[in-house]
């Protein structure tokens, strides 16, 4: 740990780099990522295990600035789980100062309460398949705003059989933008999941990892 930067300032931080989002209703923009360190979720499918350890003590303000640097409107947290770090939220505010249209990417097992109401939140509830289904932090739904989303990976038909119930349950789809619905990447074909979405006239989405598409799907920094 890096003893020279005060706790009320300090951060872990995995990377932090300028691609193209690939998920959500950003997908397609330029962004800038910024993905911190530590989960406390251990999702059987997770495609970023490299974050639950390692990482580089930083202080927010000095993050903020380099992510601004980039000279890109969009700025994505990500992880990891951001909100197991406090100094998620004051970096979180501080890019909105710069300008910056924010998104946080977080699994919806922390609290939303203290996340500035700028930020466009993608809430990832966990299926039964990945392992953290009572992770699921359902007072958040209550919080989620108009403009945020919800984002729920599915890895068989028992999960997206789940998911719709849970879309059904809480109106997901009056509640929020838009629902996603994401195949786990060589766990559950696509086009069945096309299929059974349409078949019940789910108000949601199928998503589909873009950056798995345009690059390798083992790539990072991308």
């Amino acid at each position: 740990m890096d003893d020279t930067i005060a706790k009320e300032h300090r951060l872990r931080v995995t990377e932090i780099y300028a691609s193209v989002q690939g998920e959500s209703l950003h997908a397609g923009k330029p962004c800038v990522f910024v993905r911190l360190t530590g989960c406390n979720l251990r999702c059987t499918w997770c495609d970023s295990t490299f974050t639950f350890t390692g990482g580089v003590h930083r202080d927010w303000r000095e993050v903020a600035e380099e992510a601004h640097a980039f000279g890109i409107h969009t700025v994505e947290l990500t992880g990891g789980e951001p909100l197991v770090q406090r100094n998620a939220i004051p970096l979180m505010a501080r890019l909105l100062e710069l300008g910056h249209e924010v998104l946080l990417e977080t699994s919806g097992s922390r609290s939303l309460e203290d996340v500035p109401a700028g930020v466009h939140v993608i809430c990832d509830l966990k299926p039964p398949d990945s392992g953290e289904e009572r992770a699921n932090l359902w007072a958040n739904v209550e919080l989620l705003k108009p403009t945020d989303e919800v984002k729920l990976v599915l890895a068989s038909r028992r999960d997206y059989e789940w998911a719709r119930d849970v879309i059904r349950q809480h109106d997901l789809g009056s509640r929020v933008a838009a629902v996603q619905l994401s195949p786990v990447w060589g766990a559950l074909d696509p086009a069945e999941l096309a299929t059974w979405l349409v078949e019940d006239r789910l108000p949601a989405r199928l998503q589909l990892q873009l950056h798995k598409v345009v690059w390798d799907p083992e790539a990072r920094g991308v």
